[in-house]
C-alpha cells in the first residue's frame, strides 16, 4: 500500500480479463490526470482474472509509485470494488471502469464535491442528457435492472452501476454496512446512502464501449436476480 501524503483524488478501478487493454488505459488516465494537476492514486482491483492482467497490473504499479494493484484471486467485482474503496487514502473517491476512465466526469463530479453541492456524485447513462452508445440490448437492460431497483427496493434514481465519485469521509460507514457483493454491491452501496440521507447528485455521462462485455449478458442475468433478491433481503429485512 502507498505511503506518504494521501492524495486529493482515490480512483478506484476493478479489473477481470483485461490484457488487451489495461496498461494503455491506466497511462492514457495518468496523463490525462497529470494535466489537471490532482494529486492521485490509482488503485487497480483485479478479481479472479485468467489472463496475464495480474502481470500487467503488478508491472504497472512497480513502474509507477500512483498506481497501486491487489489480487483478490476470485471472480467478484462488487467485493474487489469494495477493498479498493477500503484501501483508498484521498478525499475524494472516484469508482472507475477501465473501459470509460472518463476524466470529463472526474472534473465535473470534483467540482460538485468541492462544492459541498452533494457527499455523493453519480454519473448516470440514463438520464434525459445522457448518451449511452453501447448496443440497444445493454442499454434495455440498465432500465430494466433500474426498473427492478425501484420496484423492490423503492430506488428514486436513474443509475447505480458504473461511474461514481464521493467524499470518502462521508461514505465510509456506507461502504462497511453493505453486505451483498458480486454485481449489485455498487446497487446497495448507492441505495443505502439514498436511505441514510447522503446528499446525492446524478449528472449525465456519455458511454462508449472500447471493447465487449468481459461477461455475457445474458448469462449475467440468474446471478444478478438471484443477487438482488439477497439485496433486497440484506435491506429490507436485516437493515
Amino acid at each position: 500500500m502507498a505511503s506518504g501524503p494521501s492524495p486529493h483524488v482515490s480512483i478506484v478501478i476493478p479489473v477481470y480479463n483485461e490484457e488487451a487493454i489495461l496498461f494503455d488505459a491506466v497511462t492514457g488516465l495518468r496523463e490525462h490526470l497529470a494535466e489537471r494537476g490532482w494529486s492521485y492514486e490509482i488503485i487497480v482491483a483485479e478479481n479472479g482474472s485468467r489472463d496475464r492482467t495480474v502481470q500487467i497490473g503488478e508491472e504497472l504499479s512497480t513502474k509507477y509509485p500512483e498506481v497501486s494493484f491487489f489480487s483478490l484471486g476470485e471472480p467478484n467485482y462488487g467485493k474487489a470494488l469494495k477493498e479498493g474503496i477500503l484501501r483508498a487514502r484521498g478525499t475524494f473517491v472516484i469508482c472507475e471502469e477501465i473501459d470509460l476512465c472518463d476524466v470529463d466526469f472526474h472534473a465535473r463530479a470534483l467540482a460538485v464535491l468541492e462544492t459541498s453541492e452533494a457527499d455523493l456524485v453519480i454519473g448516470s447513462k440514463l438520464l434525459g442528457e445522457a448518451q449511452d452508445d453501447r448496443p440497444f440490448i445493454r442499454h434495455a437492460a440498465s432500465h430494466f435492472y433500474n426498473g427492478l431497483l425501484r420496484v423492490t427496493l423503492g430506488f428514486r434514481g436513474t443509475d447505480t452501476h458504473g461511474l461514481k465519485a464521493f467524499r470518502r469521509s462521508a461514505l465510509l460507514d456506507t461502504v462497511r454496512a453493505c453486505l451483498v457483493d458480486k454485481d449489485v454491491f455498487a446497487s446497495e452501496f448507492v441505495i443505502r446512502a439514498e436511505r441514510g440521507g447522503i446528499r446525492i447528485k446524478e449528472i449525465p455521462v456519455r458511454v462508449i464501449e472500447k471493447r465487449p462485455p468481459s461477461i455475457n449478458l445474458f448469462k449475467r442475468v440468474p446471478n444478478v436476480l438471484k443477487n438482488v433478491a439477497k439485496l433486497t433481503f440484506a435491506i429490507r429485512v436485516r437493515g
